[in-house]
């Protein structure tokens, strides 16, 4: 059983990630980033996932986090 009171929601490079983040914060929910890749080049590291990130949301506001993401995805299907 976790006891993490993250969950992670969506996942892809910078630009996607991006345009998610900035939906869940327009419905008022504050996603946590988490970019490996950044923070290996930070301490001197090589990476070879650069500009890969990872959206992470309360567990207290999955559902209406999950809602939004998914009709953002289908919008940039449509595309």
């Amino acid at each position: 059983m976790s006891t993490t009171e993250y969950t992670k929601v969506y996942s892809g490079n910078f630009i996607l990630v991006t345009r998610v983040k900035d939906e869940l914060i327009h419905v008022g929910i504050i996603p946590i980033i988490k970019d490996e890749g950044e923070s290996q080049r930070l301490a001197g590291y090589a990476s070879m996932n650069q500009g890969y990130q990872e959206l992470y949301v309360n567990n207290d506001e999955l559902e209406k986090a999950m809602v939004v993401i998914e009709r953002v995805k289908s919008e940039m299907e449509a595309i």
